[in-house]
């Protein structure tokens, strides 16, 4: 009993490691429920049941901050909101191109759950090997933190200067390189994600590729280039890895079921990529400022921040009221 109390009480990443339990436990149990119970079956999920998923992840998300609050303190509750946040809503742009992926492939709606849901899995060990790496380069070098920050701004100042151009995925070089190493069937057999077929050369059967399983790819390297830009935002607000993973981790859980609530509507935010590089152009400039003027109380990057997204998702609705869809058609 006493080495298990040593155990749960040992520092792991800045916290005991009963905490890291505690979250695991939640995201497990979580998961186990969505995927294991409510959507155990091949189904197309419809706009009301993905509203109410969305709401139910993002109220666990929501109590695992107040968990965070009194656990750690205020400060440490306030960083992890300012995290999801952020992460919640750079994920809307995630949304955006992962509908274009399946729209480019023509995946069906009952198909697209299934990619989602390793999407997510890929998700949730790609951030914690970004985040262990971030917080051992933040704690050996601290001048990490201004590569971060210059990052940040720059990354910002670009999606202004590009917020209204759409990825080219014909000319994806991911896509033409898994083409050029990979054999890809011209269609898709139903949820899988590899076939065996005649060689057409041999007539041996080998292993194919199948559309869906390159859209998953095109899903997987899209949340990397997320990533680079949401890690190093929450760094910026807190170098605390149990703070910046959980917060990522809480945020991006309901991403699948957003984006069958988001998918249909989400020209109606087509201002909103304004607002989020305002966001990482402020949390950038304040590592910088940190010099001149102190540190940024907590309270006030979440204010600022939440006083961007808001405007952003207001004035995205206002000017885009009566515009119809303009994402591609999905069969």
């Amino acid at each position: 009993m006493q080495a298990l109390e040593t155990f749960l009480q040992s520092p792991f990443l800045s916290q005991p490691m009963w905490l890291w339990l505690v979250f695991v436990a939640v995201v497990i149990s979580l998961l186990t429920f969505d995927l294991g119970v409510l959507h155990k079956d091949e189904k197309e999920i419809g706009v009301t049941e993905s509203l109410w998923l969305s709401a139910g992840y993002i109220t666990a998300g929501l109590l695992f901050g107040a968990w965070v609050w009194w656990m750690l303190g205020a400060q440490s509750g306030i960083e992890y909101y300012t995290g999801f946040l952020i992460e919640k809503s750079l994920s809307m742009d995630n949304v955006f191109v992962i509908a274009m992926i399946f729209g480019f492939f023509a995946i069906p709606r009952q198909y697209q759950h299934r990619v989602l849901f390793w999407g997510i899995l890929g998700v949730i060990v790609m951030r914690a090997i970004m985040i262990g790496l971030g917080a051992a380069l933040v704690t050996q070098f601290s001048w990490v933190l201004y590569v971060f920050g210059g990052f940040l701004v720059l990354t910002g100042i670009k999606m202004l200067w590009f917020a209204d151009k759409q990825p080219d995925l014909e000319n994806n070089p991911v896509l033409k390189l898994l083409r050029k190493i990979m054999r890809v069937t011209p269609t898709l057999h139903g949820k899988a994600f590899f076939v065996k077929q005649p060689h057409p050369q041999t007539g041996q059967a080998v292993l194919w590729a199948t559309p869906l399983f390159l859209a998953l790819c095109l899903v997987e390297i899209a949340d990397l280039i997320f990533a680079v830009d949401s890690v190093p935002a929450i760094f910026a607000i807190t170098t605390d890895p149990f703070i910046v993973y959980t917060s990522n981790i809480f945020a991006i859980l309901g991403l699948r079921a957003l984006y069958f609530a988001l998918a249909a509507m989400i020209h109606r935010f087509a201002y909103l990529k304004y607002a989020l590089a305002l966001v990482l152009v402020f949390i950038g400039g304040k590592i910088f400022l940190v010099n001149f003027i102190g540190k940024t109380p907590p309270a006030l990057s979440l204010s600022v921040t939440l006083g961007l997204i808001a405007g952003g998702v207001v004035y995205s609705m206002w000017k885009t009221r009566g515009m119809p869809a303009t994402l591609p058609t999905q069969s």
